[in-house]
């Protein structure tokens, strides 16, 4: 029986079906169709083979199949193979299949079925191919699959087993199983004890603890993959068995055990073993030298892929060790791995490597003076190392297609030789110290280069005018380069251009008309802190297609133009752009992002619409010259997370933001606006960092629903109007009081101004750990209450010019990692409490002008602070506002009973000694001095006692 189409074959009637697809013709015999094969004898159906490969476009020769697999196939009793993987159906795999009994192959991959798989598929037993493999079914237990007697190749890969108690039993079952997949299965555990198995994959399950023994008796296997799971220890010596082994797969486990010895424990397969992935492994050791005995690995070994472990040995002793595959290594992957030493002079031995990978390790010294012995490089990348002195010699790599030696301490000029690389496609020689000037000879034979990076390197383009670059290049960085101060031409001819970075050229120009007229296929551009001047045009009418724009911190004035749709990232704050947003909202940016327009001269009521821009996450207008209210549509962001807009002149009450649930900043600091500060602010934004309201004239009392905001970590109500107490509850918000770990939080906020230590200072990424409260300069009044002292994580609290009164709590001393306090110009009374000596960490202190009284307590702090941050409290005494309290004369203070005065008390009664004890003292020193010491010098049988005295004691103790 064969399953090739012959002219001369007709299939029969009965099993051709009606024009299914495009391409199966009603006049054409069905044996001749896509996919279908017939019984050279018989002319009945025995295979259908729609396998629609993963990288086909679909076709109306090679359709994508849906809906769901008509029960029309039991027509085809004689089928033995059938193959509709990788298509698009609905609902489940057909019972009826269970009873097409001829089936041998049976692949429905990837075929986007659901439901449970039925068990009459155990009816099949000659079937000796399944693969169910990345279907969304479901299954409770795999006893059907013993049933199939047959079986030889069997792949589940991609489904869940977490809930199959089973598993392990059935499959075990099967006695003709040589080929088993079962990657990213959710399987906790392996027990398997089938020994005939050839080809096992387990790859990407949940695998924990050191690799299981179940191993030692599958001596037939050939291939074994364990990547991407949690193993832990090394290869185990019950590996010794597996003699047959050629492909083993490790990357991506927690495998931390001496390399050398997983390598040795290999030893069985040294003359069978060609593939070993030990990658993104912390093995520790050094690189194994036992590595040579594997015979197939010196003839067959093309590729060796160690990243990622914590190999430690010198580089120069590891590429030692594999000198026996100089002559068939093709790939080298080293990275991430601590190796010492330099770059090997040995590794231009390898006269085949196309590939050499050495990022990321602690290598150093100088580069190899030339690369000149590996003429078959493609690929060759050094990054983040910490190799100095300057650049090799390039003669000679004509294949080379991606350079990259980014991130190292490089210096001295760039070699024209790299001008020669005339298959170079990427080259990024970033972050190092490179220095001199570039010139059209370092491009001369670049007529590949798509991508190309300078960037912070202080390197000088001296380019002609006319320059006409060879290549046509996609990617640019040239940040902190010296390329101004004219707008470089050439780049204008750049028409495929999608990403261009030049921060910080020293460019001080205008941007020509004609390179916004070649934009059209640029999707990001940051020319940022620069001196760029003049005006943008209108760039919704040209063929723009950003995504990031950033024209920040330059010299751009007039008013700003709508933007193209397509910009998500759109920063242009510290310029001089004026006037009002009135072009705003003829922007059709869907997709915006993030808007940054701070610190410009814009002016004029904020645009009404913001529902235009729901997916907006970061909105800054701040320090500008807005006025009116803030626009009520402001509240459909709701996916925004920072909202600045401070240091303008917006006024009236604050519309509602309770749909702005994700909100994590909010600063509106520094404008006019009143009323009283929303309820619904602690109700609805759960997720709020920083609160600042400052500067306003906000009045009411602050809401107790604050209280409820457990992320909360600055609260900036300062220079109001607000009056009434200071929450009891502020100890509820989580992130001030609780001393546990915190979840670390990826998402970037932003830079927040904050009065810090007295001086206005932007926080940004050091804003996770600052802890603030600033309520100063307001009518508040009351007692401060005792839960402040709860707030165990806080830095700064700032309770000044207000109209607190009692005394401070007993406990101020449990804000230990305070560090800024400020309760100056209050009605404060009572004395300062004993456990202020226990801050330690406080740098800025002012307690002046309350009612304070008694002593100051003693700590080197407390002394260490100037007397102005204690005056104004008349019944305050001590360091260091004053060298003494009253009755510091007595030998005991009169306020501590008899018998117990404090150590302060008796340090302090030792600093009043009389005159006539320093008299006394002396007359003592001089008639002590002499009695003895004179008597020495005078009496010889005195002084010879004296040293024998000291003799005999001398040698009691030696």
């Amino acid at each position: 029986m064969g399953a090739g189409i012959s002219s001369n074959i007709r299939c029969l009637q009965a099993e051709k079906t009606y024009n299914v697809l495009a391409s199966w013709e009603t006049g054409k015999d069905c044996c001749e169709w896509r996919g279908i094969a017939c019984n050279n004898e018989t002319g009945h159906v025995v295979t259908i083979d729609l396998y629609l490969n993963f990288f086909d476009i679909p076709s109306v020769e090679t359709p994508l199949l849906s809906g769901v697999i008509a029960p029309s196939l039991l027509e085809l009793p004689y089928l033995t193979y059938l193959d509709l993987s990788f298509n698009n159906f609905q609902g489940q795999i057909p019972k009826f299949i269970g009873s097409l009994s001829r089936l041998e192959q049976l692949k429905l991959a990837g075929a986007n079925l659901s439901g449970p798989i039925p068990p009459q598929l155990g009816n099949l037993s000659s079937l000796y191919t399944l693969d169910l493999a990345w279907n969304d079914v479901t299954f409770e237990n795999l006893e059907w699959l013993s049933h199939l007697s047959s079986l030889r190749y069997l792949n589940m890969t991609g489904l869940n087993f977490s809930k199959v108690v089973n598993w392990p039993e059935s499959i075990s079952k099967l006695p003709s199983l040589v080929e088993l997949q079962l990657s990213s299965c959710h399987l906790p555990n392996v027990k398997l004890s089938s020994t005939n198995l050839v080809h096992l994959g387990l790859a990407g399950n949940q695998l924990q603890g050191p690799i299981p023994d179940v191993f030692a008796n599958m001596v037939s296997l050939v291939s074994l993959g364990l990547s991407v799971n949690a193993l832990e220890g090394g290869i185990p010596k019950s590996f010794r068995n597996l003699c047959s082994l050629e492909w083993l797969s490790l990357e991506e486990n927690k495998l931390s055990d001496r390399l050398e010895d997983s390598v040795e424990d290999l030893s069985c397969a040294q003359d069978t073993l060609e593939y070993l992935s030990l990658s993104e492994n912390p093995f520790s050791g050094s690189f194994p030298d036992n590595l040579t005995r594997f015979s197939s690995l010196k003839e067959f070994l093309e590729s060796l892929n160690l990243e990622g472990n914590s190999l430690s040995d010198r580089l120069e002793d590891s590429v030692e060790n594999l000198s026996c595959a100089q002559d068939t290594l093709e790939s080298l992957s080293l990275s991430g791995n601590p190796f010492s030493g330099s770059c090997p002079d040995n590794l231009t031995r390898f006269s085949s490597l196309k590939e050499l990978y050495i990022d990321g390790t602690k290598v150093s010294g100088s580069l190899p003076k030339s690369f000149q012995p590996l003429s078959q490089l493609r690929s060759l990348s050094l990054v983040l190392n910490q190799f100095t002195g300057s650049l090799p010699d390039f003669t000679g790599l004509s294949l080379l297609r991606q350079l990259f030696i980014s991130k190292n301490q490089l210096n001295g000029s760039l070699p024209e030789s790299i001008g020669q690389l005339s298959s170079l496609e990427d080259l990024d020689l970033s972050w190092n110290s490179l220095n001199g000037v570039i010139t059209e000879e370092h491009f001369s034979n670049l007529s590949r280069l798509n991508f190309l990076d300078f960037s912070h390197n202080p390197l000088s383009f001296n380019l002609s005018l006319d320059w006409n670059p060879p290549f046509q290049i996609k990617i640019i960085g040239l940040s902190s380069c010296k390329v101004g101060p004219a707008f470089p031409k050439w780049i204008q001819t750049q028409t495929q251009l999608t990403s261009l970075d030049m921060v910080n050229a020293e460019i001080s120009d205008s941007i020509p008309d004609k390179f916004w007229d070649l934009s059209s296929s640029l999707v990001e551009l940051n020319l940022s802190m620069n001196q760029i001047h003049g005006k943008l045009p209108n760039l919704s009418t040209k063929n723009c297609t950003f995504f990031s724009f950033d024209l920040s911190s330059n010299l751009l004035d007039g008013p700003l133009p709508p933007f193209s749709s397509s910009v998500v990232d759109l920063r242009l704050s510290q310029n001089m752009f004026s006037g009002p947003l009135s072009s705003f909202c003829k922007t059709e940016a869907s997709n915006l992002f993030n808007l940054d327009l701070s610190d410009n001269q814009l002016s004029g009521e904020l645009p009404s619409c913001w529902m235009q821009f729901q997916g907006l996450t970061f909105l800054n207008m701040a320090k500008n010259n807005f006025s009116g209210k803030i626009p009520s549509s402001l509240g459909y962001l709701k996916d925004a997370v920072l909202l600045r807009l401070q240091d303008n002149k917006l006024s009236g009450e604050l519309p509602s933001l309770e749909n702005c649930t994700e909100l994590r900043v909010v600063d509106l600091g520094s404008n006019k606006l009143s009323g009283k500060i929303p309820t619904r602010i602690g109700l609805s934004l759960k997720e709020l960092l920083v609160l600042r309201l400052k500067s306003n004239e906000f009045y009411g009392s602050i809401p107790l629903s604050l209280c409820s905001l457990p992320a909360l970590h600055v609260l900036d109500f300062s220079n109001n109007n607000i009056s009434g107490a200071l929450p009891h509850c502020l100890a509820n918000i989580t992130a001030l009081s609780s001393m546990s770990p915190e979840v670390e939080d990826n998402i970037i906020v932003g830079f927040v101004q904050l009065t810090w230590k007295g001086i206005q200072i932007e926080f940004g990424e050091n804003l996770k750990r600052l802890r603030s409260i600033d309520v100063s300069n307001n009518n508040l009044s009351g007692d401060i209450p005792e839960s402040v002292t709860s707030l165990l994580k806080l830095i700064s609290l700032n309770l000044s010019r207000n109209s607190f009164t009692g005394v401070l709590p007993n406990n101020f001393g449990q804000l230990e990692m305070l560090e800024s306090l400020d309760l100056s110009r209050n009605q404060i009374s009572g004395s300062i409490p004993p456990s202020f000596s226990s801050l330690h960490y406080l740098s800025v202190l002012d307690l002046s002008y309350n009612n304070l009284s008694g002593r100051i307590p003693l700590s080197t702090q407390l002394q260490s602070f100037n007397a102005s941050q204690f005056t104004g409290n008349l019944g305050l005494c001590g360091q260091p506002l004053t060298p003494e309290c009253p009755g510091d004369a007595t030998t005991e203070d009169p306020s501590v009973p008899n018998g117990s005065g404090s150590d302060k008390t008796k340090q302090d009664d030792d600093g009043r000694i009389s005159f006539g004890f320093y008299v006394s003292l002396a007359l003592g020193f001089i008639i002590g001095f002499w009695s003895v010491c004179g008597t020495l010098v005078l009496n010889a049988s005195w002084r010879y006692a004296y040293f024998r005295f000291f003799d005999d004691i001398k040698a009691r103790i030696m």
